[in-house]
């Protein structure tokens, strides 16, 4: 028995649980109000992609005579599906690898219409490992049965959502509450089964749903209906991404037949505020007759109310505890593998612990953002202490040494700190993280997280033209991110970039010119993935609360439900939607280091205008001169450990000097550099006295007053060739 049974309804992630119920775990464990959690999502995925789910789902009746020819085939080959089904599973839990051998002989797995463009897979996904190619061949097998569904079993269905069309910006609860009344789906039976299970088993007094996405709000609603009419005692509050933004209009009291509470932004104080009444007080009446809740939606007198009466200020960063994964069942998650897009496969493939390094944006300011929201607009960081001591409690407790962090984007200070706090404690980690491609990554704060275990970053580069890049209040330019994109993958840092068309004003011109950024930033090698998303106008973004400021007209809506996109007018006219395919078949290829010679023209089916940026614009931003300025205050590390010292004689023109060539040991490389042998023996102290592991953030001045302790003129020797090089193959790192 536990105090509350916390639940992510499906469907999130196939790979890894969605890390809501986790943090709000890791929260009540330090107020020790018992819960449980599950991801109700993988549980129910489980069930029917088995041997017993896929019997289930051919015992279907279903007129042959009246569905597609792909359905026709895979009813065919029913039998070979349900044969194979339990052991695929297995080979996507990394539980039975060597069923890839099979998988990729081409002939062990039915296909279906999903199989038909395989033509392509070298092309899509190059040398892959025989793992990874039975990955996706085992994914599209996986994606050939869904489609079998949604035809023919329930059209709702998704891996990764379910019946998100109902949930995007429903300005009316109508259609949800008509399909919530509606018989039972055939994924309803599913999740209803395992949730009844688990509330015998758990007994809560208060069942918490995350709802982090228009995908998983049905489910959450339909479980929330199935409690409230078998287990009438238990008390049901909803929060999470989706309530966040879409429902902070809620008007419709209809909603309060499924909820009792549902709450907005941070959930720890109000979930506990919730808790404190409820695990008090035998009656919902009595729990809320003080009122004293935070941030949170009830039904009084037949009225949606909005209580925010608690004076109680919000937990810091540093006092909500240590996400909690317990009772998750984490062997089962599955990895696949479904487009040829490097980024996409961290999404969908292997485990990650997720953790924050900071709440909210540093920055704040891109008009097109949630930024009015808090869990954007209040910004509070996490010592680097701290999240390293969490990394360590999670590996502990999963034994993955996987993180994501999901930050909005991550503060490069607290990268650096969070960096340097991995390699004093020597650990083995990957990381990736969402950043912008501020000035601050230089080449050395690069090297800097790829030593530490950085393999990836994301960032906003948007719309790659700088007008509009000054229009959004982004706070960078092409040019800077070219540098800092250059920075990242010379460092092996993969780098990949969320694209946008479609914003207020944008010209078709605007949209070749930024095409022609992309495929330069590909061609230049310094992108390694991305993807265009088409504009979207948010209630709580600057553009939709002044949407006459961007020369656009909103379509307003009554609302009583859900309010987050807004449909609108662009004064420009254009229709941004015919550009879709075009972008995105273009940006295929530049992935793949193909077709950067094709006129632009070529990839849409309609007249496009020649770009006006020049050819070389992107070769041409990555020439830079050296830099030798002093800068006393730069953190100076040394990466290299045990460098070997050769000492020997030099003669030129009779006159002898003795000197030491010093050998720097890489993982990859060697790097050998000649001086005089006082000053090798010098540096190599330096080496020695100010490793990684004990860092004390030793600056250039101070380097400076140390060795103009012994000799003359720092700054000569700090810029000639041999140190340079040090620098330059990152031996030396200069933050």
């Amino acid at each position: 028995m536990k105090d509350t049974l916390l639940i992510t309804p499906p469907f999130t992630q196939l790979n890894t649980p969605y890390p809501a119920t986790a943090y709000i775990k890791g929260f009540l464990n330090t107020k020790n109000i018992s819960s449980f959690q599950m991801d109700l999502g993988i549980e129910v995925i489980l069930k029917i992609f088995s041997k017993t789910g896929l019997e289930k789902i051919f015992e279907k009746e279903i007129n042959l005579q009246n569905v597609s020819e792909n359905s026709q085939r895979i009813f065919a080959l029913k039998y070979d599906y349900i044969k194979t089904i339990d052991q695929v599973i297995l080979f996507l839990q990394n539980r039975n690898p060597t069923l890839a051998r099979q998988i990729s002989s081409m002939n062990f797995l039915p296909e279906a219409s999903r199989f038909n463009n395989l033509d392509d897979i070298e092309y899509a996904f190059g040398n892959m490992g025989l793992q990874d190619k039975a990955k996706h061949l085992a994914t599209l097998y996986l994606e050939d049965i869904s489609d079998y569904i949604v035809e023919n079993v329930d059209a709702d269905f998704g891996f990764s959502r379910y019946a998100e069309r109902i949930g995007q910006s429903a300005n009316s609860f109508d259609e949800l509450y008509t399909k919530l009344n509606n018989e039972q789906s055939f994924i309803d039976e599913f999740t209803l089964k395992i949730l009844n299970e688990k509330l015998d088993a758990v007994q809560p007094k208060l069942v918490c749903f995350s709802v982090p996405f228009p995908g998983n709000l049905y489910a959450a609603f339909k479980c929330a209906q199935f409690i409230k009419l078998n287990y009438p005692h238990i008390k049901i509050a909803m929060g999470g991404g989706f309530p966040n933004t879409e429902l902070r209009e809620l008007k419709d009291s209809r909603v309060f037949e499924f909820f009792d509470f549902i709450t907005l932004d941070d959930g720890e104080l109000p979930l506990e505020l919730i808790c404190i009444a409820i695990l008090n007080s035998p009656t919902l009446e009595s729990c809320t007759k003080d009122r004293i809740l935070k941030r949170t939606f009830i039904l009084e007198n037949g009225e949606v109310i909005y209580k925010n009466n608690s004076t109680k200020q919000d937990y810091k960063q540093a006092e909500i505890g240590t996400p909690d994964y317990t009772d998750l069942l984490l062997n089962n998650y599955i990895s696949v593998i479904e487009i040829a897009n490097p980024m996409h496969s961290l999404w969908s493939d292997g485990r990650w612990n997720k953790l924050t390094m900071a709440h909210g944006c540093y920055w704040g300011k891109c008009t097109f953002c949630d930024i009015s929201l808090d869990y954007i607009r209040l910004y509070e960081p996490i010592s680097a202490k701290i999240l390293v001591d969490r990394m360590e409690e999670l590996m502990a407790q999963t034994g993955e040494s996987g993180f994501h962090f999901v930050d909005e984007a991550a503060p490069p200070a607290l990268m650096r700190e969070v960096a340097l706090e991995i390699l004093r404690r020597n650990l083995v980690v990957s990381w990736w993280t969402n950043i912008r491609f501020e000035k601050s990554f230089s080449k050395d704060l690069c090297v800097l997280l790829k030593l530490s275990g950085c393999i990836a970053v994301s960032g906003g580069l948007e719309v790659a033209s700088d007008r509009l890049l000054k229009l959004i209040d982004k706070g960078v330019s092409v040019e800077q991110v070219a540098k800092v994109t250059r920075n990242l993958t010379e460092a092996g840092i993969m780098v990949h970039a969320y694209l946008m068309y479609g914003y207020p004003t944008q010209t078709i011109q605007e949209t070749v010119d930024s095409l022609e950024m992309v495929r330069q930033l590909f061609e230049m090698g310094i992108l390694q993935s991305g993807f265009w998303h088409q504009f979207a106008m948010t209630a709580h973004s600057p553009v939709g609360k002044n949407p006459e400021e961007f020369g656009v007209t909103p379509i307003l809506q009554d609302i009583q439900f859900a309010h987050n996109d807004i449909d609108f007018i662009d004064k420009t006219g254009i229709d941004h939607n015919k550009f879709s395919d075009g972008l995105k078949k273009s940006l295929f290829n530049y992935m793949h280091g193909v077709h950067f010679e094709l006129r632009l023209q070529d990839w849409f089916d309609f007249k496009t205008p020649k770009t006006s940026i020049h050819p070389d614009y992107i070769h041409d931003c990555l020439l830079e001169e050296e830099d030798f300025k002093f800068k006393g205050n730069s953190k100076i590390l040394f990466v290299a450990k045990n460098p070997i010292c050769e000492n020997f004689t030099k003669t030129k023109k009779g006159n002898s000097i003795n000197l030491s060539k010093l050998i720097f040991h890489l993982n990859t490389n060697i790097v050998e550099i000649e001086l005089e042998v006082e000053r090798a023996n010098w540096l190599i102290k330096s080496f020695k006295t100010n490793t990684l592991q004990n860092s004390n953030k030793l600056t250039l001045q101070q380097l400076k007053t140390d060795f103009e302790n012994q000799f003359e003129n720092f700054e000569l020797f700090w810029f000639s060739k041999p140190m340079q090089s040090l620098k330059e193959n990152g031996v030396i790192l200069s933050l």
